[in-house]
């Protein structure tokens, strides 16, 4: 078992990866996570669910990892007063995370030290994710007002930023409190991306789920598509075919791959150095064009759909990213050599923006901006679902904690990808079976699914009802938890290095504000 705690029985899920079910009263909440906590586990994710038209209550879910797998919890609470204990003490990340089901659902954290609403910004009155709101009789007149936390003393003064940008990237607010240059304190608002996306699943059928679930952050359409289909063959105790498996693996490296292009030559090009930024994007754009010859669509969307995939790989294709690879192992390591002897760029990358390893333990920091500060996760190594079990991945770490750690980590976990999809290439043949048919979902059923994006890990979780529709559905992206971190990391710099640092974690505002 995952967890020991008294009375607390785990049913084990069916699925690709080791994850357990268990139902749990609210107050058994703190412990259970505090157990986990001091056995090294985080907090992966915590959505609220609406039971009443089923006669119940509202209920909790929450999604905990430790070295065995995962571990969901879900707990029933009032359907008058849907109250839970507050378990933001325990794991940071979750105070977010509470504040946004109480926005959606209206269950609330009692005890928790921060209520401000999340994503709500005016734009509903009541919770939309309850299942007799009505949107046309809920429009809000007036925007919220939001109150920052106000920092006083000689010399402070504050900088808003956004959330309307210079350039063409998507909004969110900075409070800068600064003495001169240096920043004392940052406070981030975002939520301007809300979309409803999780209202939307309500009703769609599986097929159309998919292609939402590959639409909640576009640059992670490929971990989002996955752990969808991951969460629906879980269900429907279905396993896709050995070929569809590669074929998804090899869609994941491709998209850490590019994306981690991409992020190179921006990082180069926020010092200054436009002929990174010039010569990363072209290769980065090299492999979108391979994609869209080979596949269909440059970014992969709705490659990946439950059952399996819907586009494979001819011979005269698999030679195409042969050489792709062979041309970017080349290219990319006399790039980083100039990375690595640029004086200017190091000197504004070393001690930059740094979180120490304790703190990105405190925060539940993950993936690649974890992983550059000694946490060492990885969902490909830990919980290595098929095919990544039968591939040696060789997990990328750094202990700095700083822009030029998750520099060091990129270039690593872009050269294993490239050694990754030529290993992969090899597996695939030429006649196997690309889907095993899925297009209806066994009734009252609970699946979960868990994909190591590029960002970090990529949850979705899927609840039926009776008949097998979707009637829940939770998308969870790493930037949850590495939001906060952000904060912490611009401390002590200076203002004008805030886009340098901020584009080393290179969040997804639409992936957490839904």
């Amino acid at each position: 078992m995952p967890i020991t705690y008294p009375n607390l029985h785990l049913t084990r899920l069916g699925g690709a990866i080791p994850a357990w079910l268990g139902e749990i009263e609210p107050g058994d909440l703190p412990p259970i996570c505090q157990n986990v906590a001091d056995g090294g586990g985080r907090l992966l994710a915590l959505w609220g669910s609406d039971a009443r038209e089923l006669g119940d209550g509202f209920a909790l879910h929450v999604a905990l990892v430790n070295e065995a797998g995962l571990i969901c919890l879900s707990m029933a609470l009032d359907a008058v007063q849907p109250v839970y204990p507050d378990i933001s003490r325990i794991f940071p990340a979750a105070g977010r995370m509470q504040r946004a089901a109480y926005d959606l659902l209206g269950i609330y954290a009692h005890e928790g030290h921060d209520h401000r609403k999340w994503v709500r910004h005016g734009a509903w009155r009541g919770f939309p994710l309850r299942k007799d709101f009505d949107a046309a009789q809920n429009r809000a007149d007036e925007p919220d007002a939001y109150p920052f936390v106000q920092v006083e003393g000689q010399g402070v003064h504050e900088i808003p930023v956004g959330p309307i940008h210079a350039g063409t990237i998507e909004p969110g607010h900075f409070r800068f409190s600064v003495v001169g240059e240096k920043v004392l304190r940052l406070e981030e608002r975002l939520g301007y991306t809300h979309k409803g996306i999780e209202k939307r699943f309500e009703g769609l059928t599986l097929q159309q789920g998919a292609k939402l679930a590959g639409r909640v952050s576009g640059d992670s359409t490929v971990a989002y598509a996955w752990a969808y289909a991951m969460a629906a063959e879980s269900i429907a105790a279905v396993t896709p075919p050995d070929q569809a498996l590669w074929l998804r693996a090899l869609f994941l490296e491709r998209e850490r791959i590019a994306n981690h292009l991409g992020d190179l030559g921006d990082l180069g090009n926020d010092v200054a150095l436009s002929f990174g930024f010039a010569q990363f994007w072209i290769l980065k754009e090299q492999v979108l064009r391979n994609n869209a010859a080979l596949f269909g669509h440059r970014y992969l969307m709705d490659k990946i759909i439950p059952g399996g995939v819907a586009a494979d790989l001819t011979e005269p294709g698999r030679q195409t990213l042969h050489e792709e690879c062979a041309m970017l192992e080349r290219e990319v390591r006399l790039l980083r050599g100039i990375y690595e002897e640029h004086a200017g760029m190091q000197d504004r990358f070393i001690a930059a923006g740094r979180v120490e390893p304790k703190l990105a333990a405190q925060l539940g920091l993950c993936g690649l901006a974890g992983r550059a500060s000694a946490q060492a996760w990885d969902a490909r190594v830990q919980f290595a679902c098929a095919p990544y079990d039968r591939l040696d991945v060789r997990m990328a770490t750094y202990r700095n904690g700083d822009v030029a750690a998750r520099v060091i980590v990129r270039f690593d976990e872009l050269f294993e990808s490239l050694r990754l999809q030529s290993e992969i290439l090899d597996h695939l043949t030429h006649d196997g079976e690309l889907a095993t048919t899925l297009e209806k979902l066994p009734g009252n059923g609970f699946g979960v699914g868990m994909v190591e994006g590029w960002r970090g890990e990529v949850l979705v979780a899927i609840h039926t009802d009776a008949q097998g529709n979707l009637t829940r559905v939770h998308p969870h992206d790493p930037s949850w938890q590495n939001w906060p971190a952000v904060e912490h990391a611009i401390m002590g710099n200076i203002v004008p290095d805030f886009p340098l640092i901020n584009k080393s974690f290179n969040l997804s505002y639409s992936g957490q504000d839904l």
